[in-house]
């Protein structure tokens, strides 16, 4: 009797359930206040970024049409906060009577399964399509309080192991680079000034189409690094501080610095493209990269970070360039070269444990035709 728990059939497949989809298929519960007799997980890497664990009974058609109105509401909520466009939506029902006449097949973006016993999931066309391993997954050795145990057990081995990942990630680190970055932009705004070799250096190290064509390439390097006054280096200083700190922090500090470089080149090659014969500096350009690559980041771990990027940082990028467009002095297309470039150089990079090699190959793919193309459309096409 010791080894026995009290635990009927609905239940025990309702745990086995948990360990496939959280262990095998790394789904992470969803927490829903007012919700009862059902499991919600999301994975947004899957086919299916929702699935549902229904066990409570439904009696008829007006039972499973209040079922489907609440699943809708709940996942446009989900979407929302997840920067989600589409999220199919997987609804296993353990206990769907007779009288449901309702085509559960039928609603869009919600694939319902009806399932009584385990040996039902090998006759679903819909789990042997996206699950099909599901079937043996079901099987375990243990029976009673020693398969409660090992279920138990392993989910909170693999929560564990999730949570190291994650601290892993959001544990504030030493910024180092935005530091020397920062020290950077300082020192080659101070020194020129106090040795009257600033208008020199402007002159000679700016972004500037006509000079950067007759062979002076450093400029489009040289550039991102000089500033045309104090309030233009406090300014790009301290979002450098804030948004640089974030990327590093997120990334590491080697695609940090790259992101930033290639990210202050687009924009200089932007500006060499739409800014005529005007000279242009300024590490701004560098900085709505590293926006962007905060956009790219925060899309991956949305579930941590999708309230942020949707009110605060994608907001920010919209009112700088708005603000860019309605002032003068302002080089805005090197704003945009910069963001573009930044954005695809993070997705070249990619974000550890959550970018695919197929998706840092396409990274890399487009990053280098936009690359090209920037610099025959800036040396050659407009030169």
């Amino acid at each position: 009797m010791e080894n026995e728990i009290l635990m009927d059939d609905k239940n025990i497949l309702v745990m086995k359930l948990l360990h496939y989809f959280i262990i095998d298929k790394n789904y992470n519960p969803i927490i829903l206040q007012g919700v009862e007799n059902e499991i919600w997980l999301e994975n947004l890497d899957e086919d299916y970024k929702v699935v549902r664990i229904v066990s409570s009974y439904i009696h008829n058609d007006e039972q499973f049409n209040f079922d489907m109105f609440k699943t809708k509401r709940i996942v446009k909520k989900i979407k929302k906060k997840t920067l989600s466009f589409r999220m199919n939506t997987l609804s296993i029902f353990l206990d769907l009577g007779e009288n449901v006449s309702q085509d559960i097949h039928a609603i869009p973006n919600v694939e319902c399964v009806k399932i009584d016993t385990e040996a039902d999931f090998k006759k679903s066309d819909v789990i042997k399509k996206v699950f099909p391993d599901l079937s043996k997954k079901l099987k375990f050795n243990e029976k009673g309080i020693a398969l409660f145990a090992k279920i138990t057990s392993d989910i909170n081995e693999h929560n564990k192991k999730d949570a190291k990942k994650i601290n892993a990630v959001f544990k504030n680190k030493f910024p180092m680079i935005t530091y020397w970055l920062i020290a950077v932009n300082v020192i080659l705004y101070v020194v020129p000034i106090l040795f009257g070799l600033y208008d020199d250096l402007i002159a000679n190290y700016s972004i500037w189409g006509p000079a950067i064509r007759e062979g002076q390439t450093y400029r489009l390097f040289t550039g991102i690094f000089l500033h045309g006054g104090f309030l233009h280096l406090l300014f790009n200083c301290y979002a450098l501080y804030v948004i640089g700190a974030q990327v590093e922090n997120f990334l590491g500090k080697f695609k940090f610095l790259v992101i930033y470089l290639v990210a202050g080149i687009s924009g200089a090659l932007f500006s060499m493209m739409f800014g005529g014969n005007s000279a242009s500096i300024g590490a701004s350009g560098a900085i709505f990269g590293l926006m962007g690559a905060l956009v790219y980041f925060g899309y991956h771990y949305r579930v941590y970070l999708g309230n942020v990027v949707k009110s605060q940082i994608i907001p920010l990028i919209l009112l700088n360039l708005i603000f860019g467009f309605t002032m003068t002095g302002i080089d805005n297309f090197a704003h945009i070269g910069g963001l573009i470039g930044g954005t695809l150089m993070s997705i070249a990079l990619g974000v550890k444990d959550k970018s695919s090699w197929f998706e840092r190959i396409n990274g890399w793919i487009i990053t280098i035709i936009f690359l090209v193309f920037s610099v025959y459309m800036a040396f050659v096409y407009l030169g």
